[in-house]
């Protein structure tokens, strides 16, 4: 099996209907501009709230990806 080497970035995604929706709107978005994507690791959850009602939701995502050669 041949050696590699992937690049690790963080990505902040975002819904207003859930972090499921945030985090995958987050990887898709990546998925536009980078190619072979490995690893998709939630690191943090939170919420934005306005008038005491959650507003949006927040998946802050650890995202792999291979070097290419």
């Amino acid at each position: 099996m041949k050696e590699s080497t992937y690049k690790i970035i963080e990505i902040v995604g975002t819904s207003k209907k859930s972090w499921e929706d945030a985090a995958k709107n987050a990887v898709e978005t990546a998925a536009r501009t980078l190619r072979d994507l490995r690893i998709a690791e939630v690191a943090a959850l939170d919420m934005k709230i306005e008038n005491n009602k959650v507003v949006l939701y927040r998946a802050r995502i650890k995202l792999s990806f291979k070097y290419e050669e």
